[in-house]
């Protein structure tokens, strides 16, 4: 009787969002995967806590108050690992570059393309090797992490693997390694017993951990209510059209014939559906890769500026440092130009990869007007590289938002707001659309409409 109640969703007069969460906690089994999302992410806001050895915090938390670009940024999406240079300092990044990599690899190299095409077991195959890449780029993104944070004197002993401090360097090395790979693991038992993607899950966990300090450093210690309130509107109006662009897509007509044995005789009936091609197929994959390649120059650069000296390395490292600050206008241009490439680059990658026009053919569908094989595929590009303007186009000024709202506002340090704000929706529509799913399956109405 309840199961009948809730699926009518009429007669409990509770809003839609509030009775399906109702409905999955009185699911025993939905109620078990919600709880064991909830404790992996207690568990992984626990690692963001634990230290690694040798660190001087008073000089790494005044190198953090310096306004370092690149630390700020990847310090957001890791929940404050970074700030506290835990074990989970970095994240599950590497292993989301080595996904990335994967990716953009399997369409070049004929041994990753055929595995893709071996089906579950091909997939598993990949996936094994995107771990063990993860392990090399996680070891050297921590290394790397040390020799940078050495430079400010942050530790209390030399960073090397040759002589003195070289115990040291290795212990915190492998904590690095071992606490991404450990989100890892964690993220992927979310997708297991959990809902929703794991490793999102995991980045929208520590954006969400990071944002209250981000705002209390950004504004909420100022007196400046106007300011306060123009950015809560921008921030819902933003919200609003990443939904929009989030589920906005183009639906192909398809139509398949397929054969009916009635009566003893095969009968040949048509059916139609459609091929939905998202405007946003990259996500927000070419933001990450924007401001992760524009941080980095920056940043090292600030290491060998040095404005009383004449030398031409110091000058050039002071030109990059300047033109490509957070406060400079040619940072913004750059970062909205580097959104729309990559936005293209990694919509085309993935779609070529789905071999969406062949696998229509071998299953007898196809698109009405347009011949099966690669004439469907050329008019795929067409609609898809059209599509993908919006897109781009979006991501790009989502990406340069803050910048207008830091010259309306007075606020200058969320500049990465928009793009915390793209990612949490976006994981949030995603496992919202995985629980609608769910509770369907038990007759029970969802909360998308």
């Amino acid at each position: 009787m309840r199961a009948g109640q809730a699926a009518t969703g009429q007669t409990t007069g509770r809003p839609a969002l509030i009775q399906a969460m109702i409905d999955a906690f009185r699911t025993p089994d939905l109620r078990a995967r919600i709880l064991f999302v909830l404790g992996m992410l207690v568990i992984f806001r626990l690692l963001a806590h634990v230290p690694v050895p040798g660190v001087d915090r008073a000089a790494f938390n005044a190198l953090f108050q310096g306004g370092a670009g690149l630390l700020q940024f990847f310090d957001l999406f890791t929940g404050g690992g970074l700030r506290n240079l835990s074990i989970a300092a970095l994240g599950v990044f590497p292993y989301i570059t080595s996904s990335i990599v994967i990716q953009i690899l399997t369409p070049v190299l004929p041994q990753l393309s055929a595995l893709a095409k071996e089906g579950e077991s091909g997939r598993q195959r990949i996936n094994q090797i995107t771990h063990w890449i993860t392990v090399p780029i996680a070891f050297f993104s921590g290394y790397g992490q040390l020799l940078l944070f050495s430079r400010s004197g942050v530790f209390t002993h030399p960073i090397g693997f040759v002589g003195p401090g070289s115990l040291e360097t290795l212990t915190i090395v492998v904590s690095f390694v071992g606490g991404t790979m450990l989100l890892v693991w964690m993220g992927e038992l979310i997708t297991e017993r959990g809902i929703g993607n794991g490793i999102s899950i995991i980045i929208f966990g520590g954006i969400v951990a990071g944002m209250p300090q981000l705002v209390s450093q950004g504004f909420l210690a100022r007196d400046n209510a106007g300011g306060l309130v123009l950015l809560a509107l921008a921030g819902l109006i933003l919200v609003y059209f990443i939904v929009v662009f989030n589920e906005a897509q183009r639906r192909i007509p398809v139509q398949y014939g397929r054969s009916v044995f009635r009566g003893g005789r095969m009968y040949r009936q048509a059916g139609a559906t459609h091929l939905p091609l998202r405007v946003n197929s990259a996500g927000m994959i070419p933001l990450i890769f924007a401001f992760s390649i524009m941080v980095l120059p920056s940043t090292f650069a600030q290491f060998f500026a040095n404005p009383s000296s004449s030398n031409f390395f110091s000058k050039a490292a002071l030109f990059i440092a300047t033109t490509l600050s957070q406060t400079s206008i040619w940072y913004w241009i750059i970062i909205f130009l580097l959104v729309v490439v990559f936005t293209f680059f990694y919509t085309l990658v993935i779609f070529q990869q789905q071999q969406l026009a062949e696998n229509l053919q071998k299953n007898g569908g196809f698109v009405p007007g347009i011949r099966p094989g690669h004439p469907t595929q050329q008019y795929l590009n067409r609609v898809i590289l059209r599509i993908t303007w919006g897109g781009a186009i979006f991501l790009g000024i989502v990406a340069i938002l803050p910048f207008f709202f830091g010259r309306a506002t007075g606020i200058q340090e969320l500049t990465l707001s928009s793009t915390s704000l793209l990612i949490m929706v976006s994981v949030a529509l995603d496992t919202m659309r995985q629980l609608e799913a769910q509770l369907l399956m038990r007759n029970y109405e969802g909360f998308l409409k």
